[in-house]
């Protein structure tokens, strides 16, 4: 089972965004029949076998093994993944493109959606994934933020330079900077 299932295709957001698949993905963590997920879930296991079936056709389950009951193959199902993220190309720009500068939401948006998709297309099966991951709050006063915003890129730029070199492994970094909104 993969930890991250990227999707990318409108048939499989389509296939996974029911409620009732949500809830049979969710039993099939574990490898387990069409019967033993409609037991789980107080239904038929005909009703189950369907929502499974569009499942493993969107490539969102696999069957991992069968067995014979009574003569009858039965499949034995398994969730391809721990976790699945809708790519936000899925539903596109919604009106026109805009010029966006390194300051905009616009930009940010735009890196966001990028971090994703590259983190997705990691391959989790290697044995090492040399990443990091940093999160914080700066407080910083009104009139202060120009100099902190100009402070940022100039370390930013000097790493850029210090490293940007076309030997050894590539890195991507992004840095996303944004106001926190307010805590409930």
């Amino acid at each position: 089972m993969r930890e991250v299932l990227y999707l990318e295709e409108i048939e499989q957001a389509e296939a996974l965004l029911k409620p009732q698949r949500v809830e049979v993905l969710r039993q099939l963590a574990e490898p387990r029949t069409c019967s033993e997920v409609a037991a789980r879930l107080g239904q038929t296991p005909q009703r189950v076998y369907y929502h499974v079936k569009r499942l493993v056709d969107a490539g969102l389950v696999d069957q991992v093994a069968e067995r014979k009951v009574r003569g009858i193959s039965e499949g034995i199902y398994q969730a391809g993944a721990r976790s699945y993220w809708l790519s936000p190309r899925l539903v596109g720009r919604i009106g026109l493109t805009r010029a966006r500068d390194e300051l905009s939401l616009g930009y940010l948006l735009d890196l966001m959606e990028e971090v994703q998709a590259d983190i997705a297309a990691l391959d989790r099966t290697a044995p090492e994934l040399p990443s990091i991951g940093l999160s914080g709050e700066i407080r910083v006063r009104p009139e202060q933020r120009q100099e902190f915003l100009d402070d940022l890129q100039t370390v930013m730029r000097d790493l850029f330079t210090r490293y940007g070199g076309a030997e050894g492994d590539a890195f991507k970094l992004a840095l996303a900077c944004y106001p926190k909104g307010e805590s409930p």
